[in-house]
């Protein structure tokens, strides 16, 4: 394999065009080095282009608008750009690349292969002859079947070669172990319960239940009421626990299915688990989508394989890409024959039918908890802008004859207030005077130069409680910094006019519309905030100068008061002695400020 870099000087989409035209991969840089998303490619050139050419949705413009540097490694055919990728993936964990969340790895129940095997869980699998069964998506399928193994066929609990030295541990003593210790079993008899272990685990659970009704009509007949109640208990165990999970053996029969559905940058895989002839396990895999859709099964499968302990015969999924390594990738690393099929038989559709039902299932859940993505989506259209916006950002600005001057950020996310990142800023350009475009303009380069900075993503709509004047202050901010794909608009409050720039006209959305609620909710939260703020500030002026009006008062004194107390109401709970103590102050005066207090001056 062969390492190029970019060199340090020219723009990116002018290195790009020096780019090999041969397989390898790609690692885009910000400028801290850190790398953002690793790509392969069957020609460097041709895909690394394509990032810089045509319209990109927002969230792809803010992945190319970080990247400071591009380095790639050309190696000798697709196959080594897959396995180089995988590994680079694995290593560096880049935000952009595929990340999978709420994966589990469910745990199974394990029969030991011993003299006298062992039944217990695990979430790890040993080639040793051991008997695996599961996985269990529900723990508490797994606890019901240890719960019911130890009650009907008690297998021993200790770890390591068997010591009998004739003394039954506790667990004999409560039912819940054989007693192989004490000589309480024969090895035949105790191989009968692990062979009952296996078909209750199998389904097999015919026998089972027979036995299990004998034993009950036995205890009955013997008045051992108790007794029957328990197996009565038991058998209904096993009859909820048939209509349920089934066994998993591991064998070349194996088959796993996997679909998944993908929407407004969000993506959920399913994974079904076919063994022996049984559905035995569903696995759901959350993640993001910001780049090529095609390499996402590519990239899910290698990370959901590259651990795995067991892998199955068969792959099935919906389509196969074309030129595909995959397979080569099991074969080769993890030494596995693993076949990938494109499901064509209507037993294997249906399977991935239902895969894509659970799959689209979850992905309108987590659309659902996003907040309200229609009405953003509306709005989107209504307004022609380059994406939903999930994220939106609304400024107002609040004075009173010039004092205190404040601006406030609402944030909102997925069409809900997202209150951890609302922001207030103490406007110090005006020096007095009453300038609503200055402080907007200092207001959306204070946040949006820190932003930058920062390295954090930029909203995908910035609104502005206003007209014209204030949308062209904010609109020339935000392109002085580099941006201008970020949308700006205003909405006036007196006929809800929403002004965009550029536009001579206005726009009117229906009174009531989803879309101008949104826009309304935003403006009257940044309102609030806003004005909130610049009340505490003008409270806090005027409880100092009530204070400093009377006689004996001054302003060191006036402020000893309100660190102590900080309210009107906390000074009027307090009792003349202890606010004359408190400010070095004479009963009398002190007394006389209470009752100016009480009198509401």
């Amino acid at each position: 394999m062969e390492k190029e870099e970019r060199p340090g000087n020219g723009s990116l989409q002018e290195t790009v065009t020096r780019f090999p035209e041969n397989p390898g991969v790609y690692l885009m840089k910000d400028e801290k080095d850190r790398i953002l998303y690793v790509g392969k490619a069957t020609n460097l050139r041709h895909r690394v282009r394509s990032y810089f050419s045509g319209e990109k949705d927002l969230k792809t413009a803010v992945l190319v608008r970080k990247i400071r540097n591009i380095e790639y490694i050309v190696t000798e055919n697709e196959y080594e750009a897959l396995l180089l990728e995988n590994t680079l993936i694995k290593k560096h964990k880049p935000r952009y690349n595929i990340n999978l969340k709420d994966g589990k790895s469910y745990p199974v129940i394990r029969i030991t292969n011993e003299e006298y095997p062992r039944v217990f869980r695990t979430r790890r699998i040993v080639d040793d002859g051991s008997r695996y069964f599961g996985p269990f998506p529900a723990v508490s399928t797994l606890d019901r079947y240890l719960e019911l193994i130890e009650k009907i066929f008690p297998l021993r609990k200790c770890r390591g070669p068997l010591k009998k030295n004739g003394r039954p541990c506790l667990y004999y003593h409560i039912g819940r172990c054989s007693g192989v210790c004490g000589g309480r079993i024969s090895r035949d008899d105790y191989l009968k319960n692990v062979e009952g272990v296996r078909a209750l685990l199998s389904g097999e659970t015919g026998e089972i239940r027979d036995m299990l009704e004998r034993q009950m009509r036995r205890a009955a007949e013997d008045l051992d009421f108790e007794k029957a109640a328990s197996l009565r208990d038991a058998l209904r165990a096993v009859e909820d626990l048939d209509r349920g999970q089934k066994v998993v053996d591991f064998d070349g029969e194996s088959r796993d299915y996997i679909d998944w559905a993908e929407k407004e940058r969000l993506c959920t895989f399913i994974v079904f688990q076919m063994r022996g002839g049984r559905l035995s396990g569903r696995e759901l895999f959350r993640t993001g989508v910001y780049d090529h859709r095609a390499d996402l099964p590519g990239q899910f499968l290698l990370q959901y394989y590259r651990q795995a302990e067991q892998l199955p015969g068969t792959i099935y999924l919906r389509s196969l890409p074309p030129q595909w390594q995959v397979p080569d990738y099991f074969q080769r690393e993890l030494g596995r024959t693993v076949r990938l099929e494109a499901a064509s038989a209507k037993r294997d559709l249906a399977v991935l039918n239902l895969a894509r039902e659970n799959a689209e299932h979850d992905l309108r859940k987590r659309l659902h908890e996003r907040g309200n993505i229609p009405a953003l989506e509306d709005l989107a259209a209504v307004l022609g802008l380059p994406a939903v916006p999930l994220r939106i950002e609304g400024f107002d600005i609040a004075q009173l004859s010039g004092k205190h001057p404040v601006a406030s950020l609402a944030a909102f996310l997925n069409g809900a207030p997202d209150r951890k990142s609302y922001r207030k800023f103490h406007i110090r350009s005006l020096a007095g005077e009453i300038d609503d475009y200055e402080a907007i303009r200092e207001a959306v380069a204070r946040r949006y130069t820190r932003i930058l900075n920062e390295g954090l993503e930029p909203p995908d709509l910035v609104l502005i409680d206003g007209g014209k004047g204030q949308v062209g202050a904010a609109r020339g901010v935000l392109d002085a910094l580099g941006f201008q794909r970020v949308p700006v608009l205003g909405l006036a409050k007196r006929n809800e006019e929403i002004f965009l720039p550029g536009k001579k006209d206005p726009v009117l959305l229906p009174e009531g519309s989803p879309a101008l609620r949104i826009l309304q909710a935003v403006r009257d939260e940044a309102h609030r905030f806003a004005t909130g703020f610049n009340r505490k500030l003008r409270e806090k002026t005027l409880s100092l100068e009530t204070l400093t009006s009377v006689r004996g008062i001054g302003e060191a004194r006036g402020r000893k008061i309100l660190r102590r107390y900080g309210s009107r109401e906390a000074i009027v709970e307090a009792t003349g002695y202890d606010i004359a103590r408190t400010a070095g102050i004479s009963l009398e005066v002190a007394e006389s400020l209470l009752e100016r207090l009480r009198k509401g001056d």
